[in-house]
């Protein structure tokens, strides 16, 4: 019984082990190709607001800027798994300075952000086409201050988000080095947390230089057509998301009614409940439930009368009339890390006042498997700033 024993043993270890030589190593298991580099960006300033026309103490035309830092990002080991399924992914962190000729009047922002890059095109193994988008904060900007306005509508508060979007002509110089030439879009605001809030928008080219500290060979061998048979196999996916939030408010009062802004910030919570079914390993889409409590909304009709400006006054609406509940449509683009999720909706309930038409974009960055950090942000009638959606998200 005991020689049978040891048979099986070696038998189950044996097999064990073939299997474990067979399989796909994941993500971390092997070093990713790591990369560092520089790049600069001209960009054109649209004259969104009248401060950035040259209604300002300079009386001076805001409509250029340059920004330039240092980056550093990898791609997973083309050997793992993860590397197999999204060739050409790039994820890291950069760190950048941005000037827009008028440090009187809008200081010189430092941003720290991460961002995300994949390949949309290869035209050889050595020029490709691809997206990045830009996601962080920007600091020591020059800000609106209560005591002295000089009308800057644009900046409220000394940080902001950093958001940003590009297209990017790759080109491979050689094993160790690469430069980068394309186009990108970035959009700096508050989020309606602070007002004024009128935003910073940006356009502009972007020229790059990268060196690969260690360049990582494909290895053809390993690939394995089951493993994309499996990553792109449609399927249910469900995610719960909590977030929270605050936010400034303008609310109509008085006869006739006459706009204020209300002093103080106001607190936001949400809860979002989607259901997405999965098309293969890069996109999902399905429907969501939005349920958002806003302790700003439906303030009008509780207004003490005779109460305005750093005294106005309401008397707290009931819970039920501060509450909104929407139903939207989500499309998500799923990378290694990072998935990136859009939706627009409406809310089929909403406090008098509120915004029926909404847009929503989330970043959900996985810390595991199934839970994430969220990043969101919403507009009404995509333009109109709503409020942040930071939070916690459980994908089911």
């Amino acid at each position: 019984m005991n020689k049978i024993v040891v048979i099986i043993f070696f038998a189950c270890l044996c097999a064990c082990s073939g299997l474990a030589s067979d399989s796909i190593p994941s993500g971390f298991s092997r070093i990713p190709e790591w990369r560092v580099g520089v790049e600069a960006s001209p960009a054109w300033v649209p004259g969104t607001s009248g401060f950035l026309k040259g209604n300002n103490p300079d009386d001076k035309r805001i409509g250029s800027g340059l920004s330039g830092g240092v980056r550093a990002d990898f791609s997973f080991n083309p050997s793992t798994r993860e590397g197999i399924l999204y060739r050409g992914v790039y994820q890291g962190l950069g760190v950048g300075v941005s000037t827009y000729f008028s440090p009187r009047l809008l200081g010189t922002p430092i941003s720290v952000y991460a961002y995300q890059g994949a390949p949309i095109a290869r035209f050889s193994d050595r020029v490709w086409l691809g997206y990045e988008w830009q996601f962080g904060a920007a600091f020591a900007w020059k800000h609106f201050d209560a005591q002295t306005p000089d009308n800057n509508a644009v900046i409220s508060t000394p940080v902001t988000a950093h958001m940003g979007l590009g297209l990017k002509l790759h080109y491979n110089l050689s094993e160790r080095w690469a430069m980068t030439v394309g186009v990108a879009a970035r959009h700096y605001s508050n989020g309606n947390t602070s007002w004024p809030n009128k935003g910073l928008n940006s356009l502009g080219v972007t020229l790059g230089i990268e060196y690969i500290l260690n360049p990582c060979r494909e290895t053809p061998a390993i690939r394995d057509a089951g493993i994309f048979e499996d990553a792109d196999r449609g399927k249910w996916l469900f995610d719960v998301m909590a977030y929270g939030a605050w936010r400034k408010r303008v609310v109509s009062i008085g006869d006739p009614a006459e706009p204020q802004l209300c002093p103080g910030k106001f607190g936001i919570l949400g809860l979002q409940l989607s259901p997405l079914r999965r098309l293969n390993r890069w996109v999902s889409f399905g429907p969501s439930l939005d349920l958002q409590w806003d302790e700003s909304a439906g303030l009008s009709p509780y207004w003490v009368e005779g109460t305005l400006d750093d005294m106005v006054k309401f008397v707290r609406p009931p819970f039920g009339k501060q509450l909104s509940v929407g139903v939207s449509v989500r499309a998500e683009l799923t990378m290694p890390i990072f998935s990136v999720n859009g939706g627009i909706g409406f809310n089929v309930v909403n406090p008098k006042g509120d915004r029926a038409f909404y847009q929503l974009l989330n970043l959900k960055t996985f810390i595991t498997k199934n839970i994430y950090i969220n990043t969101g942000y919403s507009l009404g009638k995509f333009q109109d700033p709503r409020n942040l959606m930071l939070g916690v998200g459980f994908r089911l």
